[in-house]
């Protein structure tokens, strides 16, 4: 697991440059899984989404010549956007290997931050590109779901849920290539140890059971076109797959059709702007998938709102 202590220095790291994100209860919903359920807004979160919690705590832990050398980093838009505006905050460039078909707004996002993007047609080679362009300029990788430091900073989302929820019963949380989940479960193992940890990734498109069927990361197939683009690299980490087994989490699936129902009824009962994969934990729950007690404190983690417009009106 991420040691305590690395994730309780990024929380102080980062104090001031990130939001601390509410936790908001849902009485609506709550009703209909038959417990109590808090969402943690990560939708809130600068840029959008969760992502600036680690990738700010891995620049700010850099040194001067690492960010002179320049950052450079792959994603298919919320890690691209921290990056990008962690690169800004700290004074240095930025490049991005993103895949050509990754949403408009996102891309756009990360231009407007200041950073290059170089499209890349095929998803399953992203990595591939990402190393030509780190071995051609030079720059220093600041890796999406794979860095015990990037780890660290998406941690700090527990210790926040925690000093909200001290009582919390269950977690759940979206999985694309388990930055998040390593970080939140190392953090809720070492202060809440009882706690159930559920991680949730598209059933169309897993990542992290075949890893743990295989006992190693394995390239996937993730699916065109889904709602839920953030849980959709071409494997997931080694680091996150170890501390998922250390850390005894569940994991189950979610359906296209339940993240949809999901994202309608947050935009319409919570009033919360989320994106597909923030959304998914919410699906998970709603969908029977997650399977809670009466009366449990079970929290959801709502990991990001850049969702297009288009989508969203698709909802209806």
């Amino acid at each position: 697991m991420i040691p305590l202590s690395d994730i309780r220095a990024a929380a102080a790291r980062i104090l001031g440059k990130v939001h601390r994100t509410p936790l908001l209860r849902s009485e609506t919903l709550g009703r209909r899984i038959g417990a109590s359920l808090y969402l943690k807004c990560e939708s809130f979160q600068k840029t959008g989404s969760f992502k600036p919690r680690g990738a700010l705590n891995k620049v700010l832990s850099l040194t001067d010549p690492e960010r002179a050398r320049g950052l450079v980093t792959v994603s298919a838009g919320n890690h691209a956007q921290a990056v990008a505006w962690a690169a800004r905050i700290a004074g240095c460039s930025c490049a991005v290997v993103m895949p050509s078909g990754a949403p408009r707004t996102k891309i756009e996002a990360v231009v407007g931050y200041g950073a290059e993007v170089i499209l890349h047609d095929d998803r399953a080679t992203l990595f591939d590109r990402l190393n030509e362009v780190r071995e051609e300029r030079g720059s220093t990788f600041v890796h999406p779901f794979d860095d015990p430091v990037v780890l660290a900073g998406a941690g700090t989302t527990a210790l926040e849920i925690l000093e909200d929820l001290p009582e919390a019963d269950v977690v759940v949380v979206p999985v694309g290539g388990g930055g998040l989940l390593g970080g939140m479960a190392s953090a809720l193992r070492s202060l809440r140890p009882g706690v159930r940890i559920v991680g949730v990734e598209l059933e169309a498109g897993p990542g992290l059971g075949p890893a743990i069927a295989a006992g190693r990361p394995v390239p996937v197939s993730r699916p065109p076109g889904t709602l839920a683009d953030g849980m959709t690299p071409p494997f997931v980490g080694a680091l996150p797959l170890e501390i998922v087994l250390e850390t005894a989490v569940e994991v189950v699936t979610v359906s296209e059709e339940a993240i949809r129902e999901a994202m309608r009824l947050l935009t319409t009962r919570a009033k919360l702007f989320v994106e597909g994969s923030g959304a998914a934990a919410t699906g998970a729950l709603l969908d029977g998938r997650v399977r809670v007690a009466p009366g449990e404190r079970v929290v959801a983690v709502v990991s990001g709102g850049n969702v297009d417009l288009s989508a969203l009106a698709g909802l209806a």
